[in-house]
C-alpha cells in the first residue's frame, strides 16, 4: 500500500491537533463576539462535532476556516433563538438589594455607559480590541486569528480606543 501524500483529517492524530490548535482561539472569538450567556464552549464542541462528521469532505488546511465560520452560525442560530425566547418570557424584577441606592445610581449610569461606548464600536473593532486588552494577544495573533494584517489590527484598535475615549471620559 502507498501512503497518501494529503493527509486526512479522520486520522485521529490530525484532528486532535487541529482541536488543539484552533479551539481556545475558536472559543475566545465566540466570546468576545457574543458573550458567555450563548455558551460559547458548547458551539466550539458542535463545530468539531460537525467538523468530525464531515471530515472526508474537508481538507486540513480548510479545517481552521470551517470550524470558525461552523461555530459563528451556530451562535447566530443561538442569538435568533434567544431572542424569540425572550420576546415570549416575563421576567419579574428584583424588589430588594443590599446596596446603597447612591451606589446602584453610579452603577447603572456608569454600565449604561460602558454598553453605550462598546456597542458604538464596530464588531471588527469590538473584537480586535478585546482580544488585546482584555486576552492580551499581540496585534500579530489577532491577525492569524481574524486572517487580517497587522496594520488592519492596529487601525481597528486605535479606532476603538479614539471612540472610547470620547464615549467615557472616566476610563
Amino acid at each position: 500500500m502507498t501512503k497518501q501524500l494529503q493527509e486526512h483529517i479522520c486520522e485521529e492524530r490530525l484532528f486532535s491537533s487541529i482541536f488543539n490548535k484552533y479551539s481556545k482561539d475558536l472559543h475566545n472569538f465566540l466570546y468576545y463576539k457574543y458573550g458567555e450567556l450563548l455558551n460559547p464552549k458548547d458551539k466550539v464542541q458542535e463545530a468539531f462535532v460537525k467538523l468530525w462528521e464531515n471530515c472526508a469532505k474537508i481538507s486540513s488546511d480548510k479545517a481552521k476556516s470551517f470550524v470558525f465560520t461552523t461555530a459563528n452560525n451556530l451562535m447566530l442560530n443561538e442569538v435568533a433563538h434567544q431572542k424569540v425566547v425572550l420576546k415570549h418570557q416575563q421576567t419579574k424584577p428584583k424588589l430588594y438589594t443590599n446596596e446603597s441606592p447612591e451606589f446602584l445610581m453610579q452603577e447603572t449610569e456608569y454600565m449604561d455607559k460602558l454598553q453605550k461606548a462598546l456597542s458604538n464600536l464596530t464588531d471588527a473593532q469590538r473584537e480586535a480590541f478585546m482580544m488585546n486588552r482584555v486576552e492580551g494577544k499581540r496585534f500579530k495573533e489577532i491577525a492569524d486569528i481574524l486572517d487580517i494584517s497587522t496594520k488592519a489590527v492596529e487601525k481597528r484598535i486605535y479606532g476603538a480606543l479614539e471612540k472610547l475615549r470620547r464615549d467615557i471620559k472616566e476610563l
